[in-house]
């Protein structure tokens, strides 16, 4: 088919990867703008963009659709199909209308459940069973579109967003392909009204460890918010991220190291296995504890 592309993030690149290698012919390559960034905040590409041009794709990155020259030139193109996948820019609906078989998203949820900006974490810390891939029929709603195919995944009990990330754009990246080679076979399915929720994007805020919540909670909090922005408690006036956990046993006060860094919690506890201190990398919990030697009966926090 004559595609347009439409992604900006490491999550998107598998999916631009797999729509090339399948033979498409991907007319043009839409990511967000270069950003400053580093220490010389010089601007960077984005993923998509870099992977784009290494692919010999050409690429555009309008600071907005909402133009009427914007939306002429997207429509010049006279693609089959948009494949949009975490862009960043809402589509007006010329352009949703532009390509002969409409935009096509790729949402990291099994939707009508989180819709919206942060599927894979509001999954995990939810303590979902299962999340996937739906590949949607794009209208001008938040993610309300018909679904054209639905790929499930069991959310393993220590994954972290992270993790899931990874295995959602793989599974994504197949889930198109396959897609668009039955696309005049696929049944669009309404999404029901029931069931819905939405992923609100994380903020900040959410990630200081309470202690005093349960054990569970805290688990589910370490793993949503792995690797970014990163759980985080206070350790000897430092702040220290936490990127892996399980819940385990032990009782104490809330925030009380047990043993290693077991941590009590309001009710029970979970044993920290990756962490990032101020200013370094993440590491292993047990190499942090070789320095760090946190006495059991330390108050976290």
């Amino acid at each position: 088919m004559r595609l347009i592309f439409m992604g900006t993030p490491d999550f998107s690149v598998p999916v631009l990867e797999a729509l090339n290698d399948a033979g498409h012919e991907i007319v043009a390559v839409y990511s967000q703008p270069p950003r400053p960034a580093g220490r010389g905040k010089k601007a960077r590409p984005s993923p998509v963009q870099a992977r784009a041009e290494a692919l010999g794709l050409a690429v555009r990155h309008p600071v907005s659709l909402k133009g009427a020259e914007a939306q002429a030139d997207f429509a010049a193109l006279k693609a089959d199909v948009a494949v949009v996948v975490a862009y960043g820019l809402i589509l007006p609906q010329a352009v949703l209308d532009a390509p002969a078989r409409g935009c096509l998203n790729i949402h990291a949820s099994l939707l009508p459940r989180w819709r919206g900006a942060a599927p894979i974490h509001r999954a995990i810390m939810a303590g979902d069973a299962e999340t996937g891939v739906c590949i949607m029929q794009m209208e001008a709603g938040l993610d309300t579109g018909p679904v054209l195919l639905r790929k499930k995944t069991p959310i393993g009990p220590e994954e972290t967003t992270g993790a899931l990330h990874d295995r959602l754009s793989t599974i994504g990246a197949k889930a198109i392909v396959e897609a668009l080679a039955q696309l005049d076979h696929l049944a669009p399915e309404v999404q029901p009204e029931e069931g819905v929720t939405y992923a609100t994007k994380i903020d900040k805020s959410e990630a200081k460890v309470d202690w005093t919540a349960s054990a569970p909670h805290i688990n589910r909090q370490i793993l949503g918010l792995s690797p970014f922005p990163g759980a985080w408690t206070m350790v000897g006036g430092k702040r220290l991220k936490l990127l892996q956990s399980r819940v385990a046993d032990g009782n104490g006060a809330a925030g009380e190291v047990l043993e290693g860094l077991t941590v009590a919690c309001g009710d029970g506890a979970v044993e920290i296995t990756r962490v990032q201190p101020e200013g370094k990398g993440a590491m292993d919990t047990k190499d942090w504890l070789l320095g760090a030697r946190i006495a059991p009966g330390t108050i976290l926090g």
